[in-house]
């Protein structure tokens, strides 16, 4: 039965499915897409005081309604009054941030709180009323997906084209806002403009997404894409646009899962289906996923053991020959005495090496081959440099100069590191290795 089911959704059989199905992925899209916006202006939790604050005016517009003699369920009314109560809440908002010197949280916890409160008394009134029995208003706190109409549908749509066209004309400055309003105000922007037309957006998408997933839950829609889709790129335009992608998906397959299943509330699986994209973007999101960094630092923590094994072979080599060449052998007891190995960890290094064809290994020595040594050269003034620029530059003692410089070698992060490396080893051919300020300061 449930495959059946399934099927007749993929298929679009149905056409309240056609409808259900096109305005959540509409929804999830402009969510995504105003999201990933108030995410990078630190401002995902304006949707959710949005939300909460759009219940009184939302029944306030349908007791005037009543009162008036007027349908109380028309859905223009309705949302008017929704975003009548949001603009309120979020005038409220700034009157406390500019007259209390509050932070953004306290504000937003007072808000949400109190005109949350307030709409649930007021609904519990149109509860007494003839003809709030019927009103269904209980429906927009947990959203009814179900109950989406074709003009629910088209509402939605023309708020994602909104959303598409104003981020479109505006990318350069909503860019340049979410990251520096100080300077986008120096450049002649008007950043209180750029603000007002981002909570526009903020309050259309949460307007419209009422229905669907309900005012407790409209935040998730903002905030989990925006958040996922972090997990993917370090650009806004592929952010925008992945974080539009994962709540486009989310929306569908958490509609698509509850009409298979009918007990299962429509919104609270499309935020439980985001919430499963945002868990696999953050274990597997190529930038800043749990795995891939974990596979990149220990990409780099062999690389830097293998930095500090090419580096103490040529060290060795300098300090007993005088003169640092392919050829020379050097001891694995002096090796381990030079580095914090154990025998164990310094023989997988050589084996390491030596298969990439860096090292030549006999019993218990080991020496640097032509490739190994170029390496190992190349390492060793870079590491020098740096311990140059430490002594000279930033006071760094002479004995301390050598820990200091492998904590800005291998400690950064690995872009920066090889962007430094990039700078040092502009003509790796033509400088010779520095002297080590250790010898240096013997003598």
């Amino acid at each position: 039965m449930i495959w059946s089911d399934l099927w007749d959704v993929l298929l679009l059989r149905d056409y309240n499915t056609r409808v259900v199905l096109l305005g959540v992925a509409l929804l999830g899209a402009a969510s995504g897409l105003v999201g990933s916006f108030t995410l990078l202006r630190k401002r995902s939790l304006m949707g959710d005081a949005l939300a909460h604050a759009s219940l009184p005016g939302l029944v306030i517009a349908f007791m005037i309604a009543v009162a008036a003699g007027g349908d109380g369920k028309s859905m223009p009314l309705l949302l008017a009054g929704a975003t009548m109560g949001g603009l309120a809440g979020v005038a409220c908002i700034l009157f406390l941030q500019r007259f209390t010197k509050l932070k953004q949280d306290a504000t937003l916890g007072i808000v949400l709180s109190v005109f949350f409160g307030l709409g649930v008394v007021l609904l519990g009134i149109t509860q007494k009323m003839d003809a709030g029995h019927s009103a269904g208003l209980e429906t927009y706190i947990f959203g009814k997906t179900a109950s989406m109409r074709r003009a629910d549908g088209i509402m939605i749509a023309i708020t994602a084209l909104i959303s598409i066209l104003v981020t479109g004309v505006l990318f350069k400055e909503l860019k340049l806002l979410c990251f520096d309003a100080d300077f986008a105000g120096s450049r002649g922007l008007r950043v209180w403009l750029l603000d007002t037309i981002l909570m526009v957006l903020v309050v259309m998408v949460t307007m419209v997404g009422l229905q669907a997933v309900g005012l407790v839950l409209m935040v998730a829609m903002l905030v989990i894409p925006a958040a996922a889709a972090r997990f993917w790129t370090e650009s806004i335009f592929r952010l925008a646009l992945v974080s539009a992608s994962i709540g486009l998906v989310g929306s569908v397959l958490g509609a698509t899962a509850s009409a298979v299943m009918a007990d299962l509330p429509s919104g609270a699986m499309i935020v439980l289906a985001c919430a499963l994209l945002f868990a696999v973007s953050m274990f597997f999101g190529t930038q800043r996923g749990v795995l891939p960094r974990l596979w990149r630092r220990r990409q780099l923590n062999a690389k830097i053991a293998r930095q500090h094994l090419l580096r103490g072979i040529y060290e060795l080599s300098e300090a007993e020959f005088q003169d640092a060449n392919p050829g020379h052998w050097v001891s694995l007891i002096d090796l381990l005495q030079k580095r914090s190995w154990n025998s164990k960890q310094l023989r997988r290094q050589i084996e390491t090496a030596e298969l990439v064809e860096l090292v030549r290994y006999k019993t218990d020595q080991v020496a640097l081959t032509s490739a190994g040594y170029a390496e190992a050269a190349r390492l060793t003034r870079q590491h020098r440099l740096w311990e140059l620029y430490l002594v000279h530059y930033a006071d760094v003692a002479t004995a301390r100069v050598d820990r200091d410089a492998d904590d800005i070698e291998h400690v950064l992060e690995h872009d920066v590191v090889e962007k430094l490396e990039r700078l040092l080893d502009h003509d790796p051919i033509r400088i010779a290795v520095p002297s080590s300020p250790h010898a240096m300061e013997s003598t």
